[in-house]
């Protein structure tokens, strides 16, 4: 039985399909299309979890949709009448995407797969949400918790899952959304929406949170189950093109800041201001969860849930034993989501979770490539490589990342989600105090305040990190343990902002934040063995059993997909090595930049 999950027209487009309650495949649209955020169709995402399974169109037994698009244009239009003439705007700039394509899913879907003649069915956003948060989860019952922008009428919800199914118990609705208040403060902190709230999270721990009592006493009235009202006198979403009205200038007794405009220790407060409010909400929001399920354990999605400060405060204060976040938290994993529902809820199929760790494999579910097709694609492009046996590799590439070069690593099957996991990955050593800053100038083209997180072996965590728990998913928070700190030096005191960087804080600085955190991710052997005997190969010559991880792409462009994209990337930045399956290049060694590609580079600098 073959179920196709779609999750489209928003941002984040994306295809799954699940066979007989199995992942198959799952990917973003974005990987093949090379537009970051794609929200169009996702046809290619299609024909790739299709080929990976094996199957054409006409093999599916049943097509989900992740939300309910006449209902999600219903509130639209409410909302929009509700405030007339104010939304016409608004409704004239929006309502030709929703005629166009948005409302005709079912017949965009017939016709994308041409043969396909089974059912298209819907779920409700949070539903399909919840269903990616519980299903793979380890859990036999969860309480879960979804939180975003909006989806139909939808912000946040409450819910449980037991057995084979999840029955959502609360919802707090448009336009109160924690995800929007989070999203409209990155707009007016002159970050882009729905890409810029890690750039606030990043920045948030160089600031104080002087700013907190205002946001509570003004922006939000937050109330003790976690449930709000917000002051939409300070908010343009609701029927406006800009997230935020001149009412919050005032309020901030300044401009909003301007895109790529120099950031000032105001803006550094202020992220911390809502960093610390958004962190109350999910607290509270977690407490009341566990009062309303009884459960011990709690299941995450939804984007609020990629905030993996507030999430290591879950984990540290709330009321939880064990918490699961799906990876793919945002609207890709709502295709996942909506596949895995229509298994156990509409087919009527038993759920038994996994008896070790979760049922995402990983979740590397994209792409994977044979060292033959890698091969072919390094000769075509005329790019001078090394052969390695997979018992060498490991050893000389731990060498090379102790000698302080920067690697890009390509391995298996490619990481369904934001984050990178050791499949597309740029590795680097992080003993060194000036990694951090050469990769985000030299290699990322990105701000210099943006923190690198670190990968470590899963056994050896503890050590190294003020956590007791496996955290595959780079989706936690947790201190650098003390016995790895360094006592600051007295010139450091001094500094403030993003000057903090120049402190050393740790024996492993380049993934240490300024308040002494990080986001971990820890790796096993069962889920990835060539990035485990990497670590394993790194400590037995440095002692330190972590690496810096951070996604192989550039500013603007999605993680590599191909190893024609590993290679173009490779290319145009200050990489030294890239290691493809068992192919090693040195940039050295590389022919001259072609002059498309010295252009691509002159425009990422």
């Amino acid at each position: 039985m073959n179920v196709l999950g779609i999750s489209a027209y928003y941002h984040d487009s994306a295809a799954c399909l699940v066979r007989d309650g199995r992942i198959v495949a799952a990917a973003e649209e974005e990987r093949f299309s090379r537009t970051k955020h794609d929200s169009g169709f996702p046809r290619l995402a299609v024909d790739f979890v299709l080929r990976q399974g094996g199957i054409g169109p006409s093999e599916v037994d049943v097509v989900g949709f992740y939300d309910k698009p006449v209902l999600k244009f219903t509130r639209i239009l409410e909302t929009f009448l509700s405030i007339a003439p104010q939304g016409f705007p608004s409704f004239v700039h929006f309502a030709p995407a929703w005629i166009r394509e948005r409302l005709w899913v079912t017949e965009n879907v017939r016709r994308e797969l041409g043969v396909y003649k089974g059912p298209v069915l819907f779920a409700e956003h949070h539903e399909s949400h919840a269903a990616s948060a519980f299903y793979p989860s380890p859990f036999e019952r969860a309480a879960i918790l979804t939180m975003d922008g909006v989806g139909e009428w939808a912000t946040s919800s409450i819910g449980l899952g037991e057995g084979s199914d999840v029955r959502i118990l609360r919802e707090l609705r448009f336009p109160h959304s924690l995800g929007l208040l989070y999203s409209a403060i990155t707009y007016w902190l002159g970050f882009k929406v729905n890409s810029g709230e890690y750039k606030v999270m990043g920045l948030a721990p160089y600031g104080e949170p002087k700013y907190e009592k205002l946001i509570r006493d003004n922006l939000i009235e937050l109330r003790d189950d976690g449930s709000f009202r917000m002051n939409l006198q300070y908010f343009g979403y609701v029927g406006g093109l800009r997230m935020t009205t001149p009412k919050l200038d005032k309020l901030f007794g300044r401009k909003r800041r301007s895109e790529e405009s120099p950031l000032e220790q105001f803006h550094m407060d202020v992220a911390r201001s809502i960093q610390a409010v958004t962190e109350e909400v999910m607290l509270r929001m977690a407490r009341f969860a566990h009062k309303e399920t009884g459960a011990k354990d709690l299941c995450m999605a939804g984007g609020v849930a990629l905030n993996c400060v507030g999430n290591g405060r879950l984990l540290r204060e709330g009321p939880f034993e064990r918490i699961w976040v799906q990876p793919a938290a945002g609207d890709a994993g709502g295709a996942l989501g909506v596949a895995l529902s229509l298994w156990h809820r509409y087919l009527g199929n038993p759920r038994t979770p996994v008896a070790t760790g979760d049922s995402m494999q990983g979740s590397y579910l994209g792409p994977g490539y044979t060292d033959d097709e890698i091969a072919r694609m390094l000769e075509t492009e005329g790019a001078p490589h090394e052969t390695l046996s997979e018992e060498e590799m490991p050893g000389r590439v731990a060498d090379l990342i102790a000698a302080g070069n920067v690697i890009g690593w390509f391995q298996g099957r490619a990481e369904f989600g934001p984050r990178a996991l050791g499949a597309r990955s740029i590795l680097g050593d992080p003993r060194s105090p000036d990694m951090q800053t050469r990769m985000n100038l030299k290699i990322k083209f990105r701000e210099s305040f943006r923190p690198f997180a670190p990968s470590v072996l899963a056994e050896r965590v503890s050590d190294w990190f003020d956590i007791d728990r496996e955290s595959p998913y780079m989706l936690m928070v947790a201190p650098v343990a003390e016995s790895k700190r360094l006592a600051p030096a007295a010139e450091d005191a001094k500094l403030s902002g993003t000057a903090r960087l120049a402190g050393r804080r740790s024996v492993i600085p380049a993934v240490t934040h300024v308040d002494n955190s990080a986001r971990i991710q820890t790796v096993t052997k069962d889920t990835n063995p060539a990035y485990w005997a990497l670590l394993t190969a790194f400590e037995a010559r440095t002692g330190c059993p972590v690496l810096i991880n951070t996604s192989f792409n550039v500013r603007g462009e999605p993680m590599v997909c191909s190893p024609i994209d590993a290679l173009r990337c490779f290319r145009r930045t200050g990489m030294d090595y890239l290691v493809l399956g068992r192919r090693i290049l040195a940039k050295t060694a590389q022919p001259a930049l072609r002059e498309d590609e010295k252009m691509g580079a002159l425009a990422m600098d």
